[in-house]
This record gives structure tokens, C-alpha cells and sequence, in this order.
């Protein structure tokens, strides 16, 4: 199934620091910005949520309209990504969600273990088919037949099943995410639930994400 793995997250505290540059009449000098985020820094670590940095980014993120929540974005998230090709056709709609790398079924299909690749609603027929694509198109003498190789590879590409997994390397912010959880939370793909249950993971994600702790 899909799964999220060597997450990183950057830029939060300094994200929640900026959330309120609106209301400055100057701009903050570097030891002020420092002094600041290093501050916010200190609650998140020891879960002092009063801090009035927070409190502003918490209100803001929680705000319907108006954009308020934009200082998301400064809070960016690298991740490893394993989705079924039905869940990356969907994720592929998200405009801030970027590839970094990905596994590539173009260059590799004749490589890949197609059943431990397959997640367990691929029915066994279509998992047959997938396998003898791959096993004929590997017979295949390339110098001997050129255009039958090109043939049978464009048959094996094609029988890969939607519940094929390829993992990609991703890169993201946390208005994204908070797009993708409020949308794909009850979604029918269990890819879904379980990339929403990842998020509800990351850092002040029930405050500044999912809205669970924002109260």
C-alpha cells in the first residue's frame, strides 16, 4: 500500500514568524528575525503554544477566504512518496505538489517485481497478464527484432495494472497539504487515508493543517 518515508520539513518557524509581516510598519532587523524565530522555535519544542507568533499563525490558518493561510507555503516539505498509478493520476492535479525524482515504469518495467509492486486489490488475472507482458518482452531479441521489442514493451507499459506502486520523491508546503487533506481525508482510495494520516503527523499539523487543535 502507499506509504511516505525520509520526510523533511523546513521553514516552520520562520513561516510562522512572517505570518505577520502584514501588520509591521517596519521591517524586523535580522537580530529581530532571529531573536524571533528562534523564540517560536523554543515553544514548539516544549509545546508552549501560548507564544503570540503561534497564536497569530494558528487564527490565520484556521481563517475561511481572504487567503490568510499564505504563509503555508513558506513551510515546505521534501518526502518520499509510493502511490497506485490510480492515486498518482490524482495526486498529479495538485499544481504545488512537484516531483523532485521518481521510479520510472518507462525505463524499468522490465525490471520491476511486478507482483510485489502490485497492491492486493489487483486481481490475480491482471497480474498474470502484467507478468507474461514482461516475460515476453525480456525472450525478445533486440538486435534480431528491433520493432517486435519496441512492440512488446509498449504491451508490457500498458497491461501495468492501477494498482502498480512506483515511489517518487516529492516536494510540497503545507497550504498544499492542508488542500490535499481537506479534500482526500474521506476519499474512496485507501492511498489517501494513509498519506492524510501522514500529515496529521507533521509538526503543529493539528494546528496549522488539519484545524484539530486549533481551539
Amino acid at each position: 500500500m502507499a506509504q511516505i518515508t525520509n520526510a523533511e520539513v523546513f521553514g516552520l518557524e520562520s513561516s510562522i514568524y512572517r505570518s505577520g509581516y502584514p501588520m509591521l510598519a517596519e521591517a524586523p532587523t535580522r537580530q529581530e528575525f532571529l531573536d524571533g524565530v528562534e523564540e517560536i522555535r523554543a515553544c514548539v519544542r516544549s509545546g508552549d503554544f501560548t507564544n503570540p507568533h503561534i497564536r497569530r499563525a494558528v487564527s490565520l490558518a484556521s481563517a475561511k477566504g481572504g487567503g490568510h493561510d499564505q504563509f503555508l507555503t513558506g513551510i515546505v516539505v521534501n518526502f518520499d512518496l509510493t502511490l497506485s498509478n490510480k492515486a498518482w493520476v490524482e495526486a498529479e492535479r495538485y499544481t504545488f505538489l512537484n516531483f523532485i525524482s521518481s521510479m520510472s515504469s518507462m525505463h524499468r518495467a522490465s525490471l520491476f517485481p511486478i507482483a510485489a509492486c502490485c497492491n492486493r486489490f489487483v486481481e490475480p488475472e491482471a497480474l498474470q497478464a502484467a507478468e507474461e507482458a514482461q516475460a515476453a518482452y525480456n525472450r525478445i531479441d533486440a538486435e534480431s527484432c528491433p520493432e517486435e521489442k519496441r512492440e512488446a514493451y509498449l504491451t508490457l507499459l500498458y497491461n501495468l495494472p492501477s494498482g502498480f506502486e512506483l515511489m517518487a520523491a516529492m516536494t510540497t508546503n503545507y497550504r498544499c497539504l492542508k488542500n490535499i487533506y481537506a479534500q482526500r481525508r474521506t476519499h474512496r482510495l485507501p492511498d489517501w487515508h494513509i498519506v492524510c494520516d501522514w500529515i496529521e503527523t507533521l509538526p503543529l499539523a493539528g494546528r496549522l493543517i488539519t484545524g484539530r487543535d486549533a481551539a
